[in-house]
């Protein structure tokens, strides 16, 4: 209805940035650029994909650009304060997690309310048509840019059977108590810890409690491997009686199916700001509990059951043509010098770090996690670099290291190795739902987006070491300590990759089943 709404009074151009929220959006566009009703613009980067807009509207007729939550609607704020100052109707449609998600420490989640300088006009969710119709002629009507914010609940692809969702309801009624603990309380011997982004401090003291840990990358400590293992559905044997939550954990869906079935959570966050994104928790602190026991049998079967997948998890990839965004982040991970910095981009690096990448705690991990957007990771691995008293390294894919590619114009260059995996477009959206076989006819337009950008040619317009590398050996002898700013790219393919990520799952399953 938002598309047809917006045709139906003019609008000939849309400017599209690939993301997850907005693909409902997406594909609507797609359907309509193929039956002729507007021309489809897509571009990989917010702040262009603004100005491209600014520029198509400039002669009067409105245009619009549409991107995902987060981050990804700041940028388009330059080319708003433009068309604010020079009355262009530039209509700024962008894709929202729902309200009731708001500062529960979702990912890619910021509240979105004027966040362009500008009135917002809030699609509710689930809006009947009248109401949809009604507020995209009035931004239509609006002198000038406009902001249309549509939140959206999964599923998010068009599925006649689901989608759109009929349960449009934001709050989820449970038979779940919770209270807001004031003095210490006890958890069961057989707690599960997952560590998300939290103070250094808090987190180490949570690592060592002596239960067994899940960390995200940027957290001390956990077991390799331990996302890969909550992602195959943990066997009855490994089944916590409680999972303790410090900071927030945004990577793993497996993470979230288990908070979901866990009898209790426990979140712990500074100033009753826990994270809970899914309201799971049925208790929080702002303080850690100490365990009154820990049950060692169980301890035990968790780290035997961390071994055999470890090792069967490289046997995997050891038979797995190189390279993959897998193969770089565990080779990366394993080859740095003890004392290494690592910054790791957005998207499918981290998450390819918190499957398969080594723990060490010789290494210190960043990554920019509060509204895990992939604008700025150049320049904020520069500045961590900069700081860093030993050999730093960045880890992020092709669309992250464009998109701040000016983070190369630095005029003090760290001794900074940026490992770029260049698989030519958004490789996260294979592994994801619109990623799936049915939609390979729009899925390379929309989503995969590849861009053929010659990076060695970049970089050397800005003076900046390029190599790239074809081998296992030939990377591992690149990460060699590092000397200056240089880029060291990894060519890869994203055809196989949701087929190897099923594969993976599956050597997971099929130990546990043993």
């Amino acid at each position: 209805m938002i598309v047809d709404e917006l045709v139906r009074n003019g609008v000939r151009h849309a400017v599209l940035c690939p993301g997850s929220r907005n693909a409902p959006l997406s594909f609507a566009l797609h359907q309509a650029e193929q039956k002729g009703l507007l021309t489809l613009h897509v571009r990989i980067d917010e702040r262009t994909a603004g100005f491209l807009a600014l520029g198509l509207a400039k002669t009067g007729t409105p245009a619009v650009v549409t991107c995902t939550s987060g981050t990804a609607v700041a940028n388009l704020h330059p080319a708003v304060i433009e068309a604010q100052l020079t009355g262009v109707p530039l209509i700024a449609l962008t894709a929202d997690r729902p309200v009731d998600l708001y500062r529960t420490g979702a990912s890619q989640t910021i509240n979105q309310y004027d966040v362009l300088g500008l009135p917002t006009l809030h699609m509710p969710e689930g809006a009947d048509e009248p109401t949809t119709r009604s507020l995209i002629c009035r931004a239509i009507a609006t002198p000038g840019p406009t902001h249309v914010n549509v939140p959206f609940r999964p599923p998010l692809t068009p599925d006649d059977a689901s989608w759109p969702s009929t349960d449009r309801s934001p709050w989820t009624v449970t038979d779940r108590t919770f209270t807001v603990e004031t003095r210490p309380s006890d958890l069961p011997s057989r707690t599960l810890v997952l560590l998300g982004d939290d103070h250094p401090e808090r987190l180490r003291r949570a690592s060592e409690l002596g239960w067994p840990v899940i960390a995200e990358p940027t957290a001390p400590g956990g077991l390799r491997h331990g996302s890969l293992l909550l992602n195959a559905g943990l066997p009855e044997h490994l089944q916590p009686d409680a999972v303790l939550v410090v900071g927030r954990v945004t990577l793993s869906r497996g993470q979230q199916t288990l908070l979901k079935n866990a009898r209790t959570v426990h979140a712990v966050g500074d100033q009753a700001q826990w994270a809970d994104v899914q309201f799971t928790a049925t208790r929080a602190s702002t303080w850690l509990p100490e365990p009154v026991s820990v049950d060692g049998e169980w301890t035990q079967a968790w780290q035997s059951a961390v071994k055999n997948v470890s090792a069967a998890v490289d046997d995997l990839l050891d038979a797995e043509p190189w390279p993959t965004g897998l193969h770089v982040a565990r080779d990366l991970t394993q080859a740095m010098p003890s004392g290494s910095l690592l910054f790791v981009g957005s998207s499918n690096p981290i998450r390819d770090v918190d499957f398969v990448g080594e723990r060490r705690p010789d290494i210190t991990v960043h990554a920019n996690r509060g509204a895990a957007g992939i604008d700025g990771s150049v320049s904020t691995a520069v500045g961590l670099a900069v700081n860093h008293q030993g050999p730093s390294y960045a880890l992020m894919g092709d669309l992250t290291f464009l998109h701040d590619i000016n983070g190369l114009l630095a005029d003090h260059r760290p001794d900074l190795t940026i490992v770029v995996l260049n698989d030519d477009g958004g490789g996260i959206f294979s592994l994801l739902e619109q990623g799936a076989p049915e939609y390979g006819g729009s899925f390379e337009r929309i989503f995969g987006t590849p861009h053929g950008t010659d990076l060695t040619a970049l970089c050397a317009g800005y003076r900046i070491p390029h190599s790239t590398v074809d081998g296992q050996e030939e990377f591992r002898s690149a990460l060699a300590r590092p000397k200056g700013l240089r880029v060291v790219e990894v060519q890869a393919k994203r055809a196989g990759l949701r087929a190897l990520h099923q594969r993976l799952k599956s050597t997971v399953s099929i130990i546990f089943s043993r």
